[in-house]
């Protein structure tokens, strides 16, 4: 596979993770300060197959091509905004995983509340704040990751 072949896969995958993980929570953070829960469980449905469908692959593909280009053009992975860039990517990963885990929980308390016409418990909304809070620091890593990405240099070099 050429290397522009992998810049192409790569930079799309980033596109489509920071996509998918931007809108699935943004559409989730608005369902649930609607409060309506058949709406809250739909969406929870919705953002739980986007993550598999979407964010599962791309999580994948990132540091496969990444390091595969690295390869091709002999860059070492100590490489100052290879190695950053890696260990953001795990810190992003690190929120990502326990996220997917609470979305999980979130999805089948909110469908349990709509089949037996309860509100949502508590649990679900002390899940929905750890759900956000986990979300902020997986998102300022990813997005310095692509800063790095494209700038291929610290920013203070």
């Amino acid at each position: 596979m050429s290397y522009l072949t992998l810049k192409t896969i790569h930079i799309l995958s980033m596109v489509l993770l920071f996509g998918t993980g931007l809108g699935s929570a943004f559409y989730k953070w608005m369902a649930d300060r609607s409060g309506n829960v058949a709406h809250i469980a739909v969406t929870n449905r919705h953002v739980v197959l986007a993550d598999w469908l979407f964010t599962t692959p791309t999580i994948v593909i990132q540091p496969l091509t990444g390091l595969w280009m690295a390869h091709m053009i002999g860059l070492p992975l100590s490489t100052p905004w290879i190695a950053i860039s890696l260990g953001l990517y795990l810190l992003a990963g690190a929120c990502w995983l326990p996220v997917v885990w609470l979305q999980i929980r979130m999805q089948r308390l909110a469908e349990a509340a709509v089949s037996g016409g309860t509100p949502l418990p508590a649990s679900y909304w002390r899940m929905a704040r750890a759900w956000f809070w986990l979300g902020v620091p997986a998102f300022i890593a990813m997005v310095a990751v692509v800063v790095l990405m494209v700038m291929k240099q610290t920013p203070w070099a």
